[in-house]
């Protein structure tokens, strides 16, 4: 199913930009998406990287004057590289490293991508599955920060990180950085290894329009690429080619296959992918939020961004992409901070259900604000309405150049003004309102003016369909790799994808799933080269092959730089040996990552995740946890099974007599019926969890021992009641427990017909 188009909001048009120089800030014109200008390459001495940091006005001006005309010189590598992200520059070193030659070309003027980009709060899930090079780059980012001079907005002692990669005093690597801090240490890298980069130039991908169809930029002779031409002219031949790209543009101009959005549940029998309306607990509407421009009236029309249409059933395959943001980094020192601005254009509808949410209940902070170093902050989305722009990216991975930047812009105006509505509008409420206004993006990280990065949040767009698949199953290790060359430790993530309106008129998000509880994981070789019949000397460390919800644990920037190196490493083997990518020797290549220090084999403790058992395999009527109607019950955990669909709700042992949960059943015939529900048993759930069961002014109670093993895992029986044909409901509470309180699933099984008997058992 395409993804729907009525919750799109108008795009915005691309403007020039004012970029700054040196201190003093020398201010020149720059239509920096235009890709009309001649290359700037760095030089092995000396690496020329767009950053307030440098005096790259003079270098630019440089570049443009004393390059030879387009497409006059044709330069050969062993690895060409297109896409400066994390990836592609530990996949340059690596080339360097094993003495071959290498050119990175970056469509943009930055290398580094989201690491450089804002990313400081370094997901990964367990750091002990980061080795090679990645590991190296987190002990540089240590090695800069034990430098007075690098602590210019607090001392050192006052940074205190935390989260999941919180850094330990025992250790050699530090995971949280400034855009800075990174940028710096790939600057390092690149002018050790004499690592030729080339900024501002784009692929030409004219033709190439869907998977499989090969565009101009990609000069092609039995099976294998020669070379890729910008858009600029500018050519470049090589032996082996990799994608470093978040989109996948050069797989893609290759006539390689590749897939966009979420692919059904039964393509590769997974529980995780697809619409997936029954798991979005987390980063949603509190109940209640009217999705009316009008409350209560539909003939007003839907507020910004609600689709018209409901989802697909859940499981089912759709074109539609998790939703991107930018990854703010801010600081709230006033010498170093930029106010938040109302920006041009400002739509006061966008944020109107930001504002009804607050309205509605919803007290929690619409961001997580990680801590980085220099009073500066890593800032990603949390709640229902937040900075992820939801709905607006479903073109972007096969967009044009100057589409995709008018979905950059989007993004950027709207969140622009989000913070700015966060910080001033009187319907937020005040404690977040103040909280939001100390706050401000930093003069001294990016090239724009008003402090905002150029980097979107590339979560996830095209993934190549290549020799073997990464699934569900790794990553909750019931399939195995059996090439590994790199871990991935992360939670299976994705972030919503979809906002529509429900039957009731009220507004949900739909397409976020966080499912965790299992060890670091091998990705295979063959997730990495494409089929041999497609392409035999391209390798792919960043647009992958793997399913939807498998790509959400994967797409870890630590891990894109594992993935770098070992494809690099991969690559180089190619050449040596005269092979197809496809047809190495795995043990030679295994061998060589290990003396790189590449880790490739988890021998820590082994968790594996229990498998959600689906509603549809199950007897009698079932309704999974997401079918209730929730007051409160926002905790969701996966971590012991077995349990019914993706994981189970819980109230957190918190707010007694105010959080239930409300089934409702149809009956269908009447006659005897048993109840029963499933929950994950533990010594520190209640013992006393009320239930109260309603047809036609007849109430039923009982009570459920939930430290007690359930008679049938996952489900207990709660007893058997003669129901008449009609509505059903069921309603289980926290009042008076003593414990957490789990609600997985609840099931009616027919017994018998109808008997005389009306007593519960």
């Amino acid at each position: 199913m395409d993804g729907g188009s009525s919750g799109r909001i108008a795009s915005y048009t691309t403007q020039r930009l004012k970029l700054k120089g040196s201190p003093p800030h020398h201010n020149f014109e720059c239509d920096i998406l235009a890709g009309t200008s001649r290359p700037c390459v760095s030089q092995a001495n000396e690496p020329m990287m767009c950053c307030p940091l440098k005096p790259l006005w003079l270098l630019l001006i440089l570049c443009v004057c004393l390059s030879s005309p387009a497409g006059a010189n044709e330069q050969e590598f062993d690895v060409v590289i297109y896409g400066g992200s994390s990836a592609g520059i530990a996949a340059a070193v690596q080339v360097r490293k094993m003495g071959g030659t290498t050119i990175v070309t970056e469509p943009s003027r930055r290398i580094g991508g989201l690491t450089t980009g804002g990313l400081g709060q370094t997901d990964i899930g367990n750091k002990a599955a980061i080795g090679g090079l990645a590991r190296e780059f987190y002990q540089r980012i240590r090695k800069y920060y034990d430098q007075p001079k690098h602590w210019k907005w607090q001392q050192k002692h006052e940074y205190r990180s935390g989260g999941q990669t919180r850094n330990l005093a025992e250790e050699d690597a530090m995971w949280t950085f400034e855009p800075q801090a990174a940028l710096a240490t790939m600057q390092d890298w690149v002018k050790e290894y004499n690592v030729p980069v080339v900024y501002e130039q784009r692929l030409d991908r004219s033709g190439s329009k869907s998977s499989l169809q090969r565009g101009a930029g990609v000069q092609m002779k039995d099976g294998r690429i020669v070379a890729i031409t910008m858009e600029s002219g500018e050519t470049y031949r090589g032996k082996m080619f990799l994608d470093a790209t978040y989109e996948g543009d050069l797989l893609a101009t290759a006539g390689v296959g590749y897939t966009v959005g979420r692919e059904p549940n039964a393509a590769y029998q997974e529980t995780l992918n697809g619409v997936q309306t029954q798991h979005a607990v987390y980063h949603q509407f509190v109940p209640g939020v009217d999705a009316y421009v009008v409350p209560g009236d539909p003939s007003s029309g839907l507020l910004p961004g609600v689709e018209d249409q409901p989802p697909a059933k859940d499981g089912s395959g759709d074109r539609r992409v998790q939703a991107y943001c930018f990854r703010m980094c801010l600081t709230d020192h006033p010498d170093n901070r930029v106010p938040f601005a109302k920006p041009s254009g400002y739509q006061p509808q966008l944020y109107e259900l930001l504002l009804r949410n607050f309205e509605a209940g919803e007290s929690g902070f619409p961001w997580i604000n990680s801590a980085m170093p220099n009073r500066k902050t890593d800032t990603n989305n949390r709640t229902g309405f937040s900075t992820d722009f939801i709905g607006q990216n479903y073109s972007y991975p096969e967009a044009s150049y100057a589409e995709r930047a008018e979905i950059v812009a989007a993004h950027r105006n709207y969140q622009q003004g989000l913070m700015w509505t966060l910080a001033n509008h009187p319907r937020v409420p005040e404690k977040i309102r103040m909280e939001v206004a100390r706050w401000g993006t930093c003069r001294d990280e990016f090239e724009r003016e008003d402090g905002w990065q150029e980097q979107l949040y590339i979560r996830e767009a095209r993934r190549m369909i290549g020799s073997m698949v990464m699934t569900q199953h790794h990553c909750q290790g019931r399939e195995v790799a059996t090439r590994p060359i790199a871990l991935a430790a992360y939670t299976m993530d994705s972030h919503n994808i979809q906002r529509y309106v429900t039957e009731t008129g009220h507004v949900l998000n739909e397409g976020d799933v966080e499912v965790g509880g299992f060890s670091p994981y091998a990705i295979d070789y063959g997730a990495v080269t494409p089929r041999r019949e497609e392409c035999e000397n391209l390798l792919v460390p960043v647009c992958l092959s793997a399913s939807h919800i498998a790509y959400g644990s994967i797409r870890m920037e630590p891990v894109f730089m594992v993935l770098g190196q070992s494809t690099a490493t991969a690559a180089m083997h190619a050449i040596q040996s005269g092979q197809a990518v496809q047809n190495i020797d795995y043990r030679k290549l295994q061998m060589h990552l290990l003396d790189s220090k590449q880790i490739l084999e988890w021998n820590g403790p082994k968790r594996q995740s229990p498998e959600g058992i689906s509603v549809d395999d199950l007897p009698g009527t079932v309704l999974d946890d997401q079918a209730g109607v929730r007051q409160g019950f926002s905790s969701h955990s996966a971590t012991i099974g077995p349990y019914v669909g993706a994981g189970y709700v819980h109230d957190g042992n918190a707010n007694k007599g105010q959080q239930s949960i409300r089934f409702q059943f149809d009956v269908a015939q009447p006659g005897r019926y048993a109840l029963n529900i499933a929950y994950a048993p533990h010594s520190n759930r209640a013992t006393n969890v009320p239930l109260v069961l309603e047809q036609a002014g007849e109430k039923w109670k009982a009570t459920v021992n939930q430290r007690k093993q359930p008679s049938d895992a996952p489900f207990g029986g709660v007893g058997e009641y003669e129901l008449a044909k009609g509505q059903l409901t069921l309603e289980i509470s926290n009042q008076g427990t003593d414990g957490y309180v789990v609600v997985d699933a609840v099931q009616l099984l027919p017994v018998e017909s109808l008997s005389s008997s009306g007593e519960s058992q």
